[in-house]
């Protein structure tokens, strides 16, 4: 019996994926509760999915993926900023927009190339197929993104909540806002080689609603998306290996399954505290 549930561990490809699990959920947690408190879910979505077209040309000219990855999720993530700012136009229409029109060039890209070699796993993820460079690109971008948002979450939470106190206050804002969007890009980076660009957007939004709705402190809030995410990916990875799933789809259907459980928790306990502050009145 227990060697039937240490057996996964005894795997090297299933060790690089517990260990890209590990890379990968802090930063991918604590940028979440940023993105949940700034409404920039889409944000999330929209870089990830526009980092497509830079792969698919990065890959064309030789170059790593992760390049043109990167150069892309900022094209997108200037673009957005741009065109928000000097248009009337609100911003989740010119994420949508740029969004969209950016991932379908880099669909046109994609099935335009002939080759044997596929990108679905860019798409769609490949954690049990993760190898050492996979392992440290994602490792040193994750301590990268993890330290600066442990060291600067105060001055990120500030800006999120009031960006007109933040500048009284002294706060580069501008430095704020881009570097926020540079995070969120090299994130989006050290993710491709695990959940893909389609389900990454989960990993960037769901541990920090989740913790949204279960604490009422910033600094709480950080530690339970880490927490859950953690758990999940893991949870996820080590689940997969016996149904025989795959690992990035079953992390996130966990985390679906640990937001509606938060979220009936917090129904719950909502309603119960109407009805006891409604009993003194009605006596």
């Amino acid at each position: 019996m227990i060697d039937t549930l240490l057996q996964p561990f005894q795997f090297l490809f299933m060790q690089n994926a517990f260990w890209i699990c590990l890379f990968v959920a802090p930063p991918t947690a604590l940028l979440s509760c940023f993105l949940v408190l700034k409404g920039w879910a889409l944000m999330g979505d929209a870089v990830s999915h526009a980092t497509l077209p830079g792969i698919v040309l990065a890959w064309i000219l030789g170059l790593p993926l992760i390049v043109g990855a990167f150069v892309a999720g900022m094209t997108c993530a200037l673009a957005t900023g741009f065109l928000s700012h000097n248009s009337r136009v609100k911003q989740d229409t010119v994420m949508g927009v740029v969004f969209s029109g950016m991932f379908a060039v880099g669909i046109i890209m994609y099935t335009s190339i002939t080759t044997n070699e596929h990108l679905d796993h860019i798409l769609f993820g490949n954690m049990l197929g993760v190898g050492s460079s996979d392992l440290w690109t994602s490792g040193i971008i994750a301590f990268c993104v993890t330290t600066l948002l442990v060291l600067k979450w105060k001055d990120l939470l500030l800006h999120a909540f009031d960006p007109a106190q933040a500048q009284a206050s002294g706060l580069r804002t501008n430095v704020l806002h881009y570097g926020l969007l540079t995070i969120l890009s090299l994130t989006i980076v050290s993710t491709l080689s695990s959940v893909g660009l389609i389900l990454a957007v989960g990993l960037l939004v769901t541990p920090g609603a989740i913790a949204f709705l279960t604490v009422r402190s910033f600094d709480k809030m950080l530690i339970v998306s880490v927490t859950v995410c953690v758990f999940a990916m893991l949870t996820g990875t080590y689940v997969s290996f016996f149904i025989d799933s795959a690992p990035a789809a079953t992390i996130v259907l966990i985390l679906t399954a640990i937001f509606i459980v938060a979220f009936l928790r917090r129904l719950a306990t909502t309603r119960k505290t109407s009805r006891m502050a409604i009993l003194p009145l009605a006596r």
